[in-house]
């Protein structure tokens, strides 16, 4: 039998089903969290992306703008309730990320509470060196540990890491100034 190049009107194979139970069930829990976390009364406690410091570090020869969180509480929020979009890359093919800078180096633990978006996390000592990576799942409250004692954490869009190649041992160049915003 030729294909029209119509839609057809047969019912959805296994496949199609499949689908669109992912497309009904991603849709449901977007619903819900809007929902949970929208409601008139009850603000929804993150980051003002608007309000903080930025930067450009160097990780090899890729350049990524972050958000530098150097408080406790910037640090607690970090990118949670980010939208993808927010992270999209700059005009310019930069990517975006945050940057955590912490006082000292010692092992650290992140989870993803209400962080609805994967990310890739790199953790790394206070000369640039990254000690672990991660590629971390949206709202798991699991722990993903540094392993090693590390100053610094760099968060950036899942996938960046593999697609720049970037492995335990390489580094992260940079700015003087921005290691020095510790909380």
């Amino acid at each position: 039998m030729e294909h029209s190049g119509k839609p057809s009107s047969r019912p959805p194979t296994g496949r199609r089903r499949l689908w669109v139970l992912v497309v009904i069930v991603t849709a449901g829990v977007v619903a819900a969290i809007t929902l949970t976390y929208s409601r008139p009364g009850k603000p929804v406690e993150k980051n003002r992306l608007d309000q903080m410091k930025t930067a450009r570090i160097h990780i090899g020869n890729h350049e990524c703008e972050v958000w530098i969180a150097r408080t406790e509480k910037e640090h607690e929020y970090g990118l949670m309730w980010v939208r993808a979009d927010q992270m999209a890359p700059l005009p310019d093919e930069t990517e975006r990320g945050m940057l955590f800078v912490f006082d000292d180096e010692k092992p650290r633990y992140f989870y993803m509470k209400n962080t609805i978006i994967p990310l890739d996390i790199a953790y790394a000592r206070t000369d640039g060196t990254i000690v672990k990576i991660c590629t971390m799942t949206p709202l798991d409250t699991s722990d993903y540990p540094s392993g090693l004692p590390a100053r610094l954490a760099l968060e950036v869009r899942a996938g960046i890491g593999a697609r720049w190649n970037i492995h335990e041992g390489d580094h992260l160049e940079i700015p003087p100034e921005v290691l020095n915003m510790g909380g």
